[in-house]
């Protein structure tokens, strides 16, 4: 048998020729990787270059860093209104030490070590920023949060935080610690308007900054977070517990032992009562306000020297307080309250331009300074009949009814799916027999509201009143139509003005223009135009809306003295908890509400429950004399498609003969009684006593 005869070379030939490949391979993606180092260092220095050119100049002395212009509010007639983020500069050594280690552990706790930029927080933030798409993350060390000030442009984007690198680099190489500590400290907000430590100190208590103790030092320090959430003065407890944090990250960083945090968080100290000056004194600055903050942060609104054209009419506004302080002066009187009572009464008054949705005055309370908490804006309650233009306007939409449909006022059940039967009662608990549905809402007839609703069904009612800018959640119950759900005095004024401009919707607002400290706009607000409701639909609830204020329950409005064209309608909850008139003219509309922070009945001496109209109604009526008389006198337009009729109260049926009906016949003849007659507005193919 004969044997296999195996060459030993031509394996390790074959391995050989692996190996070389492989060397060759590893070479290959050496040379590669350098090249794409390489490459990315060249353009990541191109991209130095080219981003360093336009690095803001760094200023010297440092503390200069901070000399940005004040940010300013003027009125719409250019006015300044207020001035923001005044500052008072001090050195390192006259501020508390103990401030100094809160705010060093509580903002940048490596502040001592690194060289501008905290690599480990930029790491995380890089990821955060390319995984996470929509978010920019920032890793802000003390230092890039004072290069920020450098800059004018307040959006985040991932630019401008590798500037604010950049220039942290350059401020590190060219200051101490200590010089980049000191103006940190004094560009700090810490809300009421106070701006750097000096300020924030006198501010809350009253004392210098090296006079700070550290229960005081740890509670400023916890602020700069969110000024207006951990505000002291208006959320004392959430202060403490942001205080809390602010402890337990000293004892981290070394600056204090456990047992020294825990005595000092167990002190509760004395905040400063005179702090008048640190208030704006106006509701309507602070709406303005806090929307720019939501919109830009408090470092850019209270330090970033921006301009902020308000649409506050400083005439109209000044109108509006006297027309409320005046109105709750009468209303003490007539429920017999005695001036030193603390518990009184309140009110709130929000004017909004028809045209446009600019806010022209804005009143949340009787008096700013013994309350800041915005009833305008922040409260919302009940409307009670104020609501029921909306379910009228939703009862004409689809020409089921119209202003003459007649209906009876009785006692009604309203049957509910898987609840007990609604029994709804007049407000003056009696019941007038038929009329029409113009007379229903003259007299705010409870029980055929209900009935309508009942037939359009509650989810129409709330599609209306969203449509036209009530935001305010609503329950789609049948009680809605009678006002049940909680609203703001602001989505009354916006919703009613949508009625006044005959369906054309403009969502309030309450400044027209932000400019940065170079004159840069940031923000326009453009008047839009959009239509929501049907112009003549729209006119028909007008109309009824005007009868209210000429004969019904909004008649003290002429009583007192305004005599042009006005619609509106009053509000008054069962338990007299709340009185609303909330009315309007063709270029103003003014919402107004009266009643207790804690619900509670107005009564009058007599125990008589105060109605809108004898509770809001004169403040509305008082405002509106003052505010509309330098204002030419225009009607309401009539569109397109309307006609008048003239029909009886309780029968639709027409009271004089037809003129110009284009030939049609077949009509009701006038009622006998003309006295009982009223005229109502109706659209094409609208008819009295037929229906539809």
């Amino acid at each position: 048998m004969g044997s296999l005869a195996i060459d030993p070379g031509a394996e390790g030939r074959r391995l050989m020729r692996l190996f070389s490949r492989l060397v060759s391979l590893v070479r290959l993606l050496f040379y590669t990787g350098l090249l794409a180092v390489g490459i990315m260092a060249a353009a990541g220095c191109l991209m130095i270059f080219h981003i360093s050119r336009d690095l803001p100049k760094l200023p010297s002395p440092l503390s200069r860093i901070i000399e940005t212009p004040q940010s300013l509010i003027y009125a719409a007639d250019g006015q300044v209104l207020i001035a923001l983020g005044e500052k008072t500069s001090i050195s390192l050594d006259m501020v508390s030490p103990d401030f100094l280690n809160a705010i060093v552990a509580t903002e940048d706790h490596r502040f001592f070590e690194h060289h501008g930029v905290n690599k480990l927080r930029t790491v995380k933030a890089l990821y955060i920023t390319l995984f996470e798409p929509g978010r920019i993350e920032g890793a802000s060390t003390i230092t890039q949060q004072l290069a920020k000030n450098l800059f004018f442009s307040f959006e985040k984007t991932w630019q401008r935080k590798f500037k604010e690198m950049l220039v942290a680099f350059q401020i590190e190489q060219a200051n101490t610690k200590e010089q980049i500590l000191e103006a940190y400290v004094n560009q700090i907000h810490f809300g009421a308007g106070a701006q750097g430590i000096e300020r924030a100190a006198r501010m809350y208590f009253d004392k210098p900054a090296q006079d700070l103790t550290l229960a005081e030092a740890a509670l400023l320090a916890g602020l700069p977070k969110s000024p207006t959430r951990y505000n002291p003065f208006r959320h004392y407890d959430k202060a403490l517990a942001r205080r809390r944090v602010v402890l337990n990250r000293m004892v981290a960083a070394g600056f204090i032992s456990a047992d020294e945090a825990a005595k000092t968080d167990a002190l509760r100290p004395a905040l400063h009562d005179g702090r008048k000056d640190a208030r704006t004194g106006s509701y309507f600055l602070d709406a303005m306000i806090q929307e720019l903050v939501n919109m830009y942060g408090e470092d850019v609104v209270y330090h970033g020297g921006i301009k902020v054209f308000s649409t506050m009419d400083s005439r109209r506004q000044a109108e509006a307080r006297t027309a409320v302080m005046e109105g709750m002066t009468r209303l003490d009187e007539l429920m017999g309250l005695d001036k030193g009572m603390s518990d009184k009464p309140q009110a709130a008054l929000v004017a909004i331009d028809t045209a446009s949705g600019a806010v022209k005055a804005m009143v949340g309370g009787r008096d700013y300074y013994a309350s800041e908490f915005n009833r305008a804006v922040n409260s919302r309650r009940q409307a009670g009949s104020g609501f029921k233009p909306f379910l009228y306007y939703a009862a004409f939409r689809d020409r089921k009814f119209h202003p003459a449909s007649v209906f009876q006022d009785r006692p009604v059940a309203i049957p509910i799916k898987g609840a007990p039967d609604w029994y709804p009662r007049n407000f003056e608990k009696r019941y007038r027999g038929s009329m029409i549905l113009k007379q229903a809402l003259i007299h705010s007839v409870n029980t055929i509201a209900a009935q309508v609703v009942a037939d359009v069904g509650p989810a129409a009612v709330v599609d209306v009143a969203r449509a036209c800018g009530v935001e305010s959640p609503l329950k789609s119950v049948y009680s809605v139509a009678l006002g049940t759900s909680d609203v703001s005095i602001m989505d009354m004024a916006a919703g009613f003005s949508t009625l006044a401009g005959l369906g054309i919707y403009h969502k309030p607002f309450l400044f027209w223009r932000v400019e940065d400290a170079r004159g840069r706009v940031l923000f326009e607000h453009i008047v839009k135009d959009r239509r929501v409701l049907d112009a003549a639909t729209a006119f028909q609830v007008v109309d009824m809306m005007q009868g209210v204020v000429d004969f019904g329950s909004g008649r003290g409005v002429r009583r007192l003295g305004f005599k042009r064209p006005a619609a509106g309608k009053t509000g008054t909850t069962d338990n007299y908890n709340d009185a609303w008139f909330t009315g309007f003219t063709p270029s103003l509309c003014v919402s107004v509400w009266t009643g207790y922070d804690k619900k509670k009945k107005l009564k009058d001496k007599n125990h008589r429950g105060i109605t809108g109209g004898r509770g809001a109604v004169p403040i509305w009526t008082d405002f509106m004399i003052r505010a509309m008389k330098n204002e030419p006198e225009r009607d309401f337009l009539m569109p397109p498609g309307i006609r008048y009729e003239l029909v009886g109260k309780t029968t639709g049926c027409l009271a004089a003969p037809r003129q110009n009906m284009g030939g049609e016949t077949d009509f009701p003849q006038p009622v006998a009684d003309p006295v009982g007659t009223i005229r109502v507005a109706l659209k094409k193919g609208q008819y009295p006593c037929r229906g539809d």
